[in-house]
C-alpha cells in the first residue's frame, strides 16, 4: 500500500493548482492536515487556507476582523454535479488569489467516494445520518457502522469546530449553512430551497431575499425535526441553514453553468464583503409550500403510483392514490396537494416520498 504524500507535496500541488476537488477525489477516505497563506493578487489581503481532511477545507481572512461565519457544502450525495462544481471554482478563485476572502468559509465536500462511483451514496443515505442519526438504528439492523456514518460525524464535528471557533474570534457573528444539491427528478419550479425546522422561531424573510438572490423562489416550511445537514446546523448552532436544490441530477460536464450564475454571484459577493444587492422583501415573489404528509417505507412491496417522469411539485386531485406500502394506501388529502422527493428505493423505514400544499409565511 502505498504512503500517503508529504503534506508539503500536498501543499504545493494545491497552491499551483487550485484544484482541491482533484486532491478530495484522489485520497477520497482520508488526507493529512496541511495549511498554507494566500495572497489576494488585486487587494494584497493575506488568507489562511487549512485543510483538515479530504473534502473539508477552511478559508480564513488574516487581514481583517469578520463577522460571518460561512458553510457551503456540497456532494453529501456524490451525484450531484452542479453544486460539486459551484463550490469547486469558487475555492479555486480564492486558492489561487483571484478572489478577494472577507468572511471565514468553510467548504465541504460531503462524501468524496460516492463522488467518485458517480452515485448518491456508497452504503446508506449521508444526508439522514446528522443530528446523531449515524448513532441510530434507523431500521437498518442494531449495530451498523459504514463510512457514511464515520463521515457523518466527522461532518459534524467539524461544523461544531468552526462555529465555536469563529465565536472565540468575536461575538454575535452571523452563521450560515447552504447544503447544496440537485434532485433526483426534475421540477416543476427547477430551483428551491427547504427551510429546517424552526422550533418556534420566526422564518427570517431576510434569508428569503438572500435565496430569491440567488434565484431561488420556491421555499418549502418543515415543521419537524429531521436528521439532515442542513437541519443540524441550524438547530444546533442557530445557523441560517437550508437544503438548497438546483435543478436535477446530471453528470460532470453536463450541467449548464450558466443556470447558476445568480447562484454563483450572490455566493461569490457573500463570501467577499460585497453588496448583496437584495431585493425589498414581497411575499408575490415567493411561492411557499409545507409538508404536509411523510411517507416512509415500511415493507418490501413498496410502490409510487405515478410515473417516474412526474416532476416534483406536481400535485394531484384529493383521494389520489399516489403510494402503497405492502397492505397500505396513501392517498392526496387536500386541495393541491403535490409530491415532491420521490423515491421508491430507500431502504426500510426511510423516508420515500413528502407531499406539500401551497401556504404564506406569517
Amino acid at each position: 500500500m502505498n504512503e500517503l504524500p508529504a503534506q508539503d507535496q500536498l501543499s504545493k500541488e494545491l497552491q499551483q493548482t487550485g484544484d482541491f476537488l482533484t486532491l478530495t477525489r484522489k485520497f477520497e477516505f482520508s488526507m493529512p492536515a496541511f495549511s498554507f497563506e494566500v495572497s489576494n493578487n488585486e487587494t494584497n489581503s493575506l488568507s489562511k487556507v487549512s485543510v483538515l481532511d479530504t473534502g473539508i477545507i477552511i478559508f480564513e481572512p488574516l487581514s481583517h476582523s469578520s463577522t460571518k461565519d460561512i458553510v457551503l457544502s456540497s456532494a453529501v450525495h456524490g451525484n450531484e454535479t452542479a453544486p460539486i462544481e459551484i463550490c469547486s471554482e469558487l475555492i479555486k478563485q480564492l486558492i489561487l488569489g483571484k478572489l478577494h476572502l472577507q468572511e471565514r468559509v468553510l467548504f465541504l465536500f460531503g462524501n468524496p467516494a460516492s463522488i467518485n462511483i458517480s452515485e448518491r451514496f456508497v452504503e446508506e443515505n449521508l444526508n439522514r445520518l446528522f443530528s446523531g442519526g449515524h448513532s441510530q438504528d434507523q431500521g437498518n439492523g442494531s449495530g451498523l457502522i459504514n463510512k457514511e456514518r464515520h463521515r457523518a460525524l466527522l461532518l459534524e464535528n467539524t461544523v461544531r469546530d468552526f462555529f465555536e471557533s469563529g465565536s472565540k474570534v468575536s461575538d454575535n457573528r452571523q452563521r450560515s449553512h447552504y447544503d447544496l444539491h440537485t434532485a433526483i427528478r426534475g421540477s416543476k419550479n427547477d430551483k428551491f430551497a427547504v427551510y429546517p425546522f424552526r422550533h418556534e422561531k420566526p422564518w427570517k424573510e431576510q434569508q428569503l431575499q438572500f435565496l430569491l438572490a440567488c434565484g431561488i423562489n420556491t421555499i418549502l416550511l418543515s415543521h419537524s425535526p429531521t436528521t439532515t445537514f442542513s437541519y443540524f446546523s441550524s438547530n444546533e448552532f442557530g445557523a441560517d441553514a437550508f437544503t438548497v436544490e438546483l435543478g436535477k441530477v446530471k453528470p460532470f460536464g453536463e450541467n449548464d453553468m450558466a443556470n447558476f450564475s445568480a447562484v454563483r454571484q450572490t455566493l461569490t459577493r457573500f463570501i467577499s464583503g460585497q453588496d448583496l444587492q437584495l431585493k425589498a422583501y414581497c411575499a408575490e415573489d415567493f411561492s411557499i409550500f409545507e409538508i404536509d404528509q411523510t411517507i416512509n417505507r415500511h415493507h418490501q412491496d413498496f410502490k409510487l403510483h405515478f410515473s417516474d417522469d412526474v416532476e416534483n411539485f406536481t400535485d394531484f386531485p384529493i383521494n389520489t392514490l399516489i403510494a402503497s406500502d405492502g397492505d397500505i394506501e396513501h392517498r392526496t388529502k387536500k386541495a393541491g396537494e403535490a409530491i415532491i422527493f420521490p423515491n421508491a428505493d430507500v431502504a426500510i423505514g426511510q423516508r420515500a416520498l413528502l407531499t406539500v400544499t401551497p401556504t404564506k409565511i406569517s
